[in-house]
């Protein structure tokens, strides 16, 4: 089976796991960019992937099959607007190109929460740089670390959600867009949840590759949210209905019947 997986650090604990899964032999994974990871879910080069919750109303037969997600419940840390100036002094800001999810955020957050229109950019490789006076920049993923030392103005769009709506925010969900079999399902699962439970093991397999003052497992423990829990579908459903998509589809009418519950 072809498998899409972000490529960055938050999705290691979900790789740690696979691999050590039984499953391991027949899964055939691509770690990508999120944007990448979406277009290959949605072009059917994979039939199961790791994607940015913005894109769910893009793909036919799009249905969430795990328990497990990327999700925060408050500061993401890689996930914010950077800026020289407040943000009610922008006028423009680049928009990260890896991208859907966050980028649907900040234009609802602009919009309902901030009551801004800036002009919004479409960005290329380089942008960062880009970022001065009154030109903001939406970052994401394994970039973000350290930014906030370079920008006086940082805004971290997980918390800026919290704030908002008072929920968690869900950025990326698993999902094929085909009826898996249920003895398939649990022990992806399981395996999902063998890697969220050894995030200490990860944190330490990854220290060599992070930069030196960025502490992976503060992050794994408590910026990430990984349990696609109650309050988390609640917030995923709200997020869905403010940009225009239908309800997500899930792979059972009684999910948590089928998966190991998250912990």
């Amino acid at each position: 089976m072809k498998v899409s997986a972000v490529s960055y650090y938050n999705t290691r604990p979900f790789i740690y796991g696979l691999e050590r899964s039984v499953l391991a032999p027949d899964l055939q994974i691509s770690l990508d960019i999120p944007s990448e990871g979406a277009r290959k879910l949605r072009d059917g080069e994979v039939s199961l992937g790791l994607v940015p919750v913005g894109i769910l109303d893009q793909v036919p037969d799009a249905r969430i099959v795990s328990d497990w997600c990327i999700g925060c419940d408050g500061p993401v840390r890689t996930v914010c607007l950077y800026a020289q100036q407040p943000i009610s002094q922008l006028d423009s800001i680049w928009l990260d190109y890896h991208s859907v999810t966050s980028v649907r955020l900040l234009r609802l957050l602009l919009e309902e929460y901030w009551g801004m229109d800036p002009q919004l950019l479409s960005a290329k490789p380089g942008f960062r740089e880009k970022i001065s006076g009154t030109t903001g920049g939406l970052v994401i993923g394994d970039r973000a670390i350290g930014l906030e030392e370079r920008f006086p103005y940082v805004y971290d769009l997980g918390q800026v959600w919290k704030d908002f709506t008072g929920l968690p925010f869900v950025f990326a969900v698993w999902v094929s867009t085909e009826d898996l079999p249920p003895i398939f399902l649990r022990e992806f699962n399981a395996s999902l949840a063998f890697g969220v439970h050894h995030v200490k093991e990860v944190a330490t397999q990854s220290a060599l590759e992070v930069p030196i003052d960025f502490n992976l497992l503060s992050y794994y423990e408590e910026a990430i949210s990984y349990p696609l829990d109650a309050l988390k579908r609640q917030a995923l459903e709200r997020f869905l209905a403010a940009i225009g998509h239908r309800p997500a589809r899930w792979a059972t009418q009684d999910q948590k019947s089928e998966f190991p519950a998250p912990r």
